[in-house]
């Protein structure tokens, strides 16, 4: 693995949104346009703040999410509306917000609109996600109903699936797409994720979804 370790989280934070801005940058000096990929969650929202600051050329980036929980963004706990919140503003407000919701009773309803509209801004030029406490990542948890299908070689852009530790059902980004990004960044912080990350390393992907891109991404630790 290749392990950043960090004296305190406020100078990680910053260290990676400027890190992030500086591969967008140069994803779009090269093919005039870049996709950035995150998490939802608390822990990315001060990368965000900083980043939304920065000066790029956010017109000519796509984001979108590595995961979404199928609520609307009138729900607190919908990743859309966190980002709204914390990166899709001041400078980034220019940017394409890719969707990973549709106002349909299931996701599997909306499946293949939403991957549609993701696939001409594959590959991924920057990817940015978290893991749980479980060696999850993005929504591919341990257990859940169709995880060794969205981790499969051939597993289709995304993949609704269940999972008694998700909560309401999910849409997430399948391991191909993840594994495929030109910058795989990984962020936690804490003892009990840096001892769960070393867990990892010797469980099957099937219990420790994480694995999956562990070989190509950078992680970015702090206490």
């Amino acid at each position: 693995m290749n392990l950043i370790t960090y004296p305190d989280r406020e100078l990680m934070m910053i260290a990676l949104a400027d890190l992030l801005a500086s591969e967008l940058r140069a994803a779009i000096e090269t093919r005039g346009r870049a996709t950035l990929c995150v998490p939802g969650g608390s822990t990315p929202g001060p990368v965000f703040d900083i980043l939304s600051g920065l000066d790029l050329a956010w017109d000519k980036v796509a984001v979108l999410l590595n995961d979404e929980r199928w609520v609307s963004e009138a729900s607190p706990r919908s990743n859309t509306r966190q980002l709204r919140a914390r990166l899709l503003r001041d400078k980034a407000a220019a940017v394409e917000l890719l969707p990973m919701y549709a106002p349909t009773e299931t996701p599997e309803e909306a499946l293949a609109a939403l991957a549609e509209g993701i696939a001409p801004h594959l590959p991924i030029d920057v990817l940015l996600l978290g893991m749980g406490g479980d060696m999850h990542t993005a929504s591919l948890f341990p257990g859940a109903d169709r995880l060794e299908e969205a981790l499969a070689d051939d597993a289709p852009i995304l993949i609704a699936l269940r999972a008694e530790a998700a909560g309401e059902p999910r849409i997430t980004l399948s391991a191909p797409v993840l594994r495929d990004a030109m910058n795989i960044h990984l962020l936690i912080t804490g003892p009990e994720k840096r001892a769960a990350l070393e867990r990892a390393v010797d469980l099957p992907e099937t219990e420790a979804p994480v694995r999956i891109i562990l070989k190509s991404a950078t992680i970015h630790w702090a206490e």
